[in-house]
């Protein structure tokens, strides 16, 4: 069969292992004449012989697991969470040219509407579709049940877990972002980034410390997840008011909330109907491997796909789909008797886009723009509000001889959903056409949210073992 696809405004046909080139269609070409016909090897762009583009794309990938994997391995071994890494390798990529004056690693970054390179914007579609796999990994991991189960305390803390973080942020962008007093798209968005907690990232250092199942653990981790939900409904709704602009009414607030809310909680009652139990024991009557992990990657496109078509940003689709796959177990063909768990079996896929999204997430950031004093600032101001304003979350537990400071540090870190955050913001636009969070305001908040995953770990492991060493939190 002879495959006919287009690559910018040159056709290549692929016949018989040979790549053959026409050449663009001219005006000459409707009198019947014959198209001028090319081999490959000659249009090479100077070269000596055909590139495929999907090779320099490859040889992105490569250097991106390595140094992601190398970097992550690297900040384990001193108790740091690998994301720092990947992190610190996409910061170093992305500011190669500023630190030695060389221009190898431009083509990782997009250019958009330059067809010859594409490298970049492949990069970030892949960036992109491992946010959506890693918020459907976060959704899986999430229990609806333990959220319930946990009770009023962890409600509580995940309240004051937004509403104060959101007020501190809001204080900090109308002082240090905001030109005129009448721009409120920056203090209402960077509001809304320091909602996010990092479960995963608690989750991992309560589980070191063999303190899962303690009750402060139980709230922190049931308080985080509670979190998450508010903060992306916090997401929908400030994204969708800045979105209006001009047009905003009351009335809009009410819907994109009602929306948002309607959403996560159709979701749950499809979650409740057992439709995902349904879909996997249909999927169960195909043959072939991979077909149940396949469907639940389907019901995760199709939820963010939704999420997308109603006004919601399709992280909150992926999460939400999670949720009702939470703890889901299949079958593959031939072994009957043999579970698997789904975070298990998506851990190849999330090995490879996931990094992409965070080393792709520190290649955004512009180290140029902490010459000046102001970037340093929102920076360091954003960090200390982002602490303060977790700290203050120990006051919602309610139970009596628990200890409030380990709630409270365990509710720091912003992780992976802080800079999902961050990069929204950076496709948001402002009345004038400009980004909501621009590059210096994005690198602060990757410097925010580097300083609040970094701590955590040493100052949560201090504060869980206090007690057990004598100290009490009389909090």
């Amino acid at each position: 069969m002879m495959t006919l696809f287009a690559w910018g405004q040159t056709l290549f046909l692929p016949v018989g292992g040979t790549a053959m080139v026409i050449a663009d269609e001219s005006p000459a070409d409707h009198e019947g004449h014959v198209p001028e016909v090319h081999d490959a090897d000659s249009h090479s762009n100077g070269s000596g012989g055909h590139e495929d583009p999907v090779a320099e794309v490859l040889l992105a990938i490569l250097i991106i697991l390595f140094l992601a994997k190398v970097s992550g391995d690297l900040f384990e071994r001193v108790g740091m969470p690998a994301v720092l890494g990947e992190l610190t390798v996409g910061i170093i990529l992305g500011n190669w040219a500023l630190f030695t004056g060389s221009h190898a690693f431009d083509f990782f970054k997009p250019h958009p509407g330059n067809a010859d390179d594409l490298t970049g914007t492949v990069l970030d579609m892949l960036a992109r579709i491992g946010v959506v796999l890693l918020l459907f990994e976060v959704g899986l991991e999430s229990r609806v049940k333990e959220m319930v189960s946990v009770g009023l305390s962890s409600l509580l803390v995940a309240l004051l877990g937004v509403v104060v973080p959101m007020l501190l942020g809001f204080g900090v962008g109308y002082l240090l972002v905001s030109e005129n007093s009448s721009e409120w798209q920056v203090p209402a968005f960077l509001g809304a980034t320091l909602c996010a907690t990092s479960v995963g990232i608690t989750a991992r250092v309560l589980k070191d410390l063999g303190r899962s199942q303690d009750r402060e653990s139980r709230i922190i981790l049931g308080a985080a997840v509670i979190d998450d939900v508010l903060g992306l409904v916090v997401l929908a709704v400030v994204s969708g008011v800045i979105v209006q602009g001009a047009d905003f009414e009351l009335i809009t607030l009410v819907k994109i909330v009602g929306l948002s809310f309607a959403f996560l909680g159709g979701t749950l009652i499809l979650g409740a109907m057992q439709l995902p139990a349904m879909l996997f024991r249909a999927a169960s009557y195909l043959r072939g491997h991979g077909l149940l992990v396949t469907t639940a990657l389907m019901i995760c496109f199709l939820f963010s796909w939704g999420a997308s078509q109603v006004g919601l940003a399709p992280i909150i689709g992926a999460f939400a789909a999670g949720l009702i796959l939470e703890g889901a177990h299949y079958q593959e063909a031939g072994e009957k008797w043999k579970n698997h768990r789904l975070e298990d079996a998506l851990m190849p896929l999330s090995a490879l886009l996931v990094p992409i999204f965070f080393v792709a997430t520190g290649i955004a950031v512009d180290l140029s723009e902490f010459s000046g004093g102001d970037v340093w600032i929102l920076a360091i101001a954003l960090t200390v509000v982002a602490v303060l304003g977790k700290l203050v979350c120990g006051l919602g537990v309610r139970e009596k001889g628990l200890n409030k400071l380990a709630v409270g540090l365990g509710m720091i870190p912003r992780g992976e959903v802080g800079l999902i955050f961050a990069q929204v913001g950076q496709g948001l636009k402002m009345p004038d056409g400009s980004s909501v969070v621009d590059k210096g305001t994005f690198s602060a908040i990757v410097v925010m949210v580097m300083v609040t995953t970094m701590i955590t770990p040493p100052l949560l492991k201090w504060a869980m073992t206090r007690t057990e060493n004598g100290g009490t939190d009389a909090a």
